[in-house]
């Protein structure tokens, strides 16, 4: 995008957000609309940022890609792939346009998340527009630059309700030398014992995904990714193997798994009925197998990733099971939400665990507060998909 077209279309979402304070009407943030679905649902007008495209800026030798809010997500990876890089948090993409301004919004990360770390951690900088039609750079282009409380931070997961993105520096890897995956049948909880002692040694677990019946001692399928040095792979893969009789897959299968986790495509997530929900259990480490017997009309068949900090289970929609399902997440140091929701499903749902409701959360309310007060007096941006 040249420069003359930039600047036009900085100056229509200035446009665009000052009409809305002034009328006091406020506007959804929209890139490819791959994730209109997630989060509290809106009827508010669109302000789209699709048209605001491009890769400004590109320093391989430096891990560090800018790029306009609009850009499609597949655009970046292509470029990275050529120089051997990655998003290494494996934003999901739930469709072809996604875009990296929704990636970041979304605040999503994948199954690597619980060896490199959250988006959030991968967000050196930002450029955004308040609610009061204000140009603000926030962060920079390398770690050093980054100094004092970083508001760029607070983009990934606020769902476009506290300020319009416009670009962001976001930090890249170099794909790892080598990479492997290894399945085996375990049941839930010798799999979350066996991936709690590995994670305390100097393995080079990547990812790791367990699916099957949610009892403790029902057997299902466990798969982990390991990546890095060749040697130090090769010798992981050697030892898991072994402790637990596991068998090494196919690149190409491996791939097509990690692939269809990220985006939701595996036959767990995919048969979702009309009339249910799937919930988003985040949990800590040290948390064993769930007791869902007094929550709803739960599925038999539970996804871990995240070495157990992530559960996925599909149930009944009714707020007294989400209620039961918060009860059950925030007693073990946890919270969970509505996740997806199927056709039939009142759209109206809350989806997501307040910050009051969590002993652990509560202090950040008010904090939450002032900030949307600071950045968006005139609730430009108070859509609610965000509570």
């Amino acid at each position: 995008m040249g420069s003359s077209d930039s600047q036009q279309q900085i100056d229509s979402f200035r446009k665009q957000i000052l009409e809305a304070a002034k009328t006091k009407t406020p506007l959804s943030i929209e890139g490819g609309g791959t994730k209109t679905w997630y989060g509290n649902n809106n009827q508010f007008a669109k302000l789209s940022t699709k048209n605001y495209s491009g890769i400004l800026d590109y320093q391989p030798e430096e891990l560090v890609i800018t790029a306009c809010a609009g850009t499609p997500l597949r655009e970046i990876e292509q470029v990275l792939a050529e120089k051997n890089q990655m998003l290494a948090f494996e934003p999901p993409h739930f469709g072809e346009q996604a875009t990296l301004g929704g990636a970041i919004a979304a605040g999503l990360a994948g199954p690597a998340r619980i060896s490199v770390g959250n988006l959030r951690d991968f967000v050196l900088g930002a450029r955004i527009m308040d609610g009061k039609g204000q140009d603000l750079s926030f962060g920079g282009k390398v770690m050093k630059n980054v100094a004092g409380y970083d508001v760029s931070r607070l983009m990934p997961g606020s769902l476009g309700t506290l300020a319009l993105i416009l670009e962001a520096s976001v930090k890249v890897l170099p794909k790892p030398a080598a990479s492997t995956s290894i399945r085996c049948q375990i049941t839930q909880a010798a799999a979350l014992q066996s991936l709690n002692k590995s994670a305390g040694q100097p393995l080079p677990l990547s990812a790791s995904c367990w699916i099957g019946a949610n009892q403790a001692d029902s057997f299902g399928e466990l798969t982990i990714r390991m990546a890095g040095a060749e040697a130090a792979v090769y010798a992981a893969k050697v030892s898991l193997c072994s402790s637990l009789n596991a068998k090494e897959l196919d690149s190409q299968e491996a791939e097509t798994f990690w692939t269809q986790l990220r985006e939701q495509q595996l036959p767990a997530f995919i048969n979702l009925q009309a009339d249910e929900t799937l919930y988003r259990l985040a949990l800590p480490a040290a948390c064993g197998p769930l007791d869902l017997g007094n929550v709803g009309n739960m599925s038999s068949e539970i996804i871990l990733e995240w070495h157990g900090q992530e559960r996925w289970i599909k149930g009944t929609s009714d707020d007294a099971t989400f209620a039961a399902l918060k009860q059950l997440a925030n007693a073990h140091g946890g919270h969970a939400m509505r996740f997806r929701q199927g056709a039939k499903v009142n759209p109206a749902n809350q989806r997501f665990t307040l910050l009051s409701e969590q002993t652990h959360s509560q202090a950040l309310e008010p904090i939450q507060a002032r900030l949307r007060a600071s950045f968006d007096p005139s609730g430009v941006f108070a859509t609610n998909r965000l509570p």
